[in-house]
């Protein structure tokens, strides 16, 4: 066989290897992608998880972040009613007063709209549902009692002897051996701006600017303040004690990490073994992560942001250091060479040749670094009890009204926001020189 026709049976074949290799990839690559998938599904028991899946509860979810209920709760041993925005103590109206469509007397009519009545007895709890017929309970020892129009109940009727639930369109009831309410979804966060007692409570826009033009802006502006329910100066004392524990940790840990990394920078730290020191606790250092360090500290020195901020400092210090070494061993010789001939002592050829050459460096990771720490510093609060992730972990594991959880993870998200115009700001002022 000739050369030329062994050449041409080479090409041949090497073809062939390329254009197999080339079907196993096409075919393989997503054969194990799907088999890898598969194995997700089994192992993470997805199939249980969509079985358990409650759509219900993910709409009341998510009405809950963007309304309010007020409860209009009825003792069924005693007979006191009362009113109040989201059950609690701190929006409750006094003692026989509540909203236009709540008629309290001997008999209490909760007029929900749309038809929709439901009327609290002395002994009997009626609620008349258009479309559907007239309900009646009589909760007592013997439980809610309840009598329907039908035998077979429709879906948003959950009853049993001791508890009976209704969910319309209109509202919810709920009626036990010892207690009777009705929830009211309406839109908005009520009492945000002001509680029930505060005089300026449900006055519109141009009352409240005539009053503050007329000299109660002061007063005004502290009723906001000091709201009970929504805690506005708490909020942003939290906030303000989040962006704290990110800057002290991040600048902290570039001021302990700038001298420890000329140690560990080849050019500048001729002693192998104190470089490899030096990297290793650097490895250590943010090997374990943020989280961990924040647990191990809070046992240490208990929870408060001081814990987050040393959280925060130890981590990025491991990280800076890396950082800032590779970012040494790759400045320019020749200014240092340069500096170094006007008769420049040690500290004035790193100040001058040195520092300069790498401050774009640093500058860009420690602004990158503060606003990746603002989010961190909310986990963090979380942890140790402090900043603006606690409020929104008690919100949450309080089961709270998921308007309070909104209300947080807004302000997070303009926080983050804040903290990244401020550095891009600061990057183009200190980097690029630009006003």
């Amino acid at each position: 066989m000739s050369a030329e026709a062994l050449s041409t049976d080479d090409r041949y074949a090497t073809a062939d290897r390329l254009f197999r290799r080339k079907r196993i990839m096409s075919f393989g690559l997503p054969a194990a992608i799907l088999a890898y998938c598969i194995y997700i599904f089994v192992a993470f028991d997805m199939a249980e998880v969509f079985s358990d899946a409650n759509g219900e509860n993910g709409r009341t979810l998510v009405r809950d972040t963007y309304s309010y209920k007020v409860h209009v709760t009825r003792d069924n041993r005693s007979g006191e009613v009362g009113v109040a925005i989201e059950g609690e103590r701190k929006g409750r109206y006094p003692q026989g007063e509540g909203p236009d469509w709540v008629d309290l007397g001997d008999e209490t009519v909760i007029d929900l709209g749309d038809g929709h009545i439901i009327t609290y007895g002395p002994e009997v709890v009626t609620y008349d549902i258009p479309g559907y017929g007239l309900i009646t309970a009589q909760p007592g020892r013997q439980g809610a009692q309840a009598t329907f129009p039908t035998e077979e109940l429709p879906e948003w009727i959950n009853a049993s002897r001791n508890r009976v639930a209704i969910t319309t369109e209109a509202g919810r009831l709920t009626i036990t051996r010892n207690r009777t309410e009705v929830f009211r979804y309406f839109g908005g966060w009520e009492l945000f701006f002001f509680t029930l007692d505060s005089p300026y409570h449900g006055l519109s826009w141009g009352e409240l600017g005539s009053r503050a033009f007329s000299g109660e802006a002061g007063a005004i502006l502290d009723d906001f303040w000091t709201n009970d329910m929504w805690r506005h100066a708490d909020v942003a004392w939290a906030i303000g004690e989040t962006i704290l524990m990110a800057f002290l940790g991040t600048m902290g840990a570039a001021i302990f990490a700038l001298p420890l990394a000329f140690l560990a920078a080849k050019n500048f730290a001729p002693l192998g073994a104190a470089r490899f020191f030096v990297r290793r606790v650097f490895d250590f250092l943010r090997g374990v992560d943020g989280l961990i360090w924040t647990i191990v500290l809070s046992r240490a020195f208990g929870p408060g942001p001081l814990t987050g901020t040393l959280a925060i400092l130890l981590t990025d210090t491991g990280s800076f250091g890396k950082l800032f070494s590779e970012a040494l061993e790759n400045v320019d010789g020749k200014q240092i060479e340069g500096i170094r001939s006007t008769g420049a002592k040690p500290l004035q050829r790193y100040r001058f040749g040195v520092i300069p050459q790498i401050t774009p460096v640093l500058m860009s990771q420690i602004l990158y670094f503060l606003e990746s720490n603002t989010r961190s510093a909310t986990i963090i609060g979380a942890i140790t009890g402090g900043g603006i992730g606690l409020l929104l972990t008690q919100a949450i594991i309080t089961q709270k009204d998921w308007e309070e959880v909104t209300y947080y993870i807004v302000l997070i998200v303009l926080m983050v926001m804040l903290m990244d115009t401020v550095s891009g700001w600061l990057r183009q002022r200190l980097i690029r020189g630009k006003g």
